[in-house]
């Protein structure tokens, strides 16, 4: 009887046994490497983000740039700087039109003066640029400007503010594009844009 038995068994159960556990093993694999890829995307958007915020270090010491300099020094270039009196329509800041003129980031300004250090692993640099076609007083050349330039009236004004019949000028100034190059961990690069006035 035994030997009988012996002879109808043939390893169907071995081989079904084999089978699901080849199974198993793919759907364990496939799962790894999908908890890990997500793992590299929520890492790679929150480098991208913090590159984000970083930018504004960059953002804030190309405005205190602007504020520190006497209104004449900024109607010429300073290439040191990375000023320009132009906005450079001929200029691409990203790298990426083909019909323009790729920026040189080896002139732009490095951001490592306090308070405005970027934090460890990251890099900044910032290209200012004057939004007028030509150098010299905004009054003068074709500019964005923001102006509050009133006529001598009362009723005139424009916006600006009047005492008695004479309305009280401000200034005309043009308004600046700045733009921040953040360069960080993994190969990281954001590019950040502000229009101050």
């Amino acid at each position: 009887m035994k030997r009988a038995l012996r002879r109808t068994q043939q390893g169907a159960v071995l081989f079904i046994a084999l089978i699901v556990l080849v199974a198993m093993s793919l759907a364990g694999v496939a799962l790894l490497r999908g908890v890990d890829t997500g793992t590299i995307i929520a890492g790679n958007l929150a480098f991208r983000q913090t590159s984000t915020h970083v930018a504004d270090l960059g953002v804030e010491a190309a405005r205190e740039y602007i504020r520190a300099k006497a209104l004449a020094d900024l109607y010429i270039d300073n290439t040191g700087d990375a000023y320009y009196a132009t906005w450079q329509a001929n200029i691409d800041l990203l790298g990426n039109d083909p019909g323009k003129t790729d920026f040189d980031w080896s002139g732009a300004k490095a951001v490592t003066a306090a308070p405005f250090v970027p934090p460890s692993g990251y890099e900044l640099a910032y290209v200012i640029h004057r939004l007028c076609e030509g150098s010299g007083d905004p009054s003068s050349t074709a500019c964005v400007k923001v102006t509050g330039a009133a006529g001598g009236t009362a009723g005139g004004t424009k916006g600006a503010v009047a005492y008695g019949t004479y309305a009280i000028t401000v200034p005309t100034s043009a308004m600046y594009r700045i733009t921040v190059r953040v360069t960080g961990p993994r190969n990281t690069r954001s590019f950040i844009q502000a229009t101050v006035y």
